[in-house]
């Protein structure tokens, strides 16, 4: 059974091998991480534990049975008890609800571990499975997202109020 855990140094190797496989097909909906990413992983990664140790972010891991990252799954920008909710999932995990049960188990977080009242995401309007993701996920539209978020993309908006 897959496992949502908070990201630690150990999980490096893993998250690497997950953003290598499925690059191409992450770009195809999200902006791609570019080639600098992966040259300067080491450096990137130690960063995000840095910002997570601070109290701005929290980053999280599924990982599968096998050690394997099936998908992160990420609060950013923490702040007066709101965060955006970002994430994405490897593409042979897909179809199969686990994108939905996880952030909804990443909401449950938010608000008992990380004391949150609110989470934003964004997705384009042409990432239909996103979209159905965040609504059976209790997220709601609120408007129209910045493409500057998006990589230049048109997209929504939306928001979910924890305290229901």
């Amino acid at each position: 059974m897959p496992e949502l855990l908070r990201l630690r140094a150990e999980h490096a190797p893993a998250v690497l091998a997950f953003e290598s496989a499925d690059r191409e097909y992450f770009a195809a909906s999200v902006t791609d991480r570019g080639d600098a990413f992966f040259d300067r992983f080491t450096e990137r990664f130690d960063a995000l534990l840095a910002e997570q140790e601070a109290g701005v972010c929290a980053f999280h891991v599924l990982v599968a049975e096998d050690g394997s990252v099936l998908g992160r799954f990420n609060l950013v920008d923490i702040e007066n008890g709101t965060a955006d909710l970002g994430y994405r999932v490897a593409r042979h995990a897909t179809g199969r609800g686990v994108a939905t049960a996880t952030v909804r188990e990443l909401c449950r977080l938010a608000a008992t571990r990380y004391g949150l009242e609110t989470l934003c995401a964004a997705t384009s309007h042409e990432n239909i499975a996103s979209q159905r993701v965040l609504a059976k996920a209790g997220f709601t539209p609120v408007g129209p997202a910045d493409p500057a978020d998006l990589g230049g993309k048109a997209g929504i908006r939306y928001r979910r109020d924890l305290r229901d």
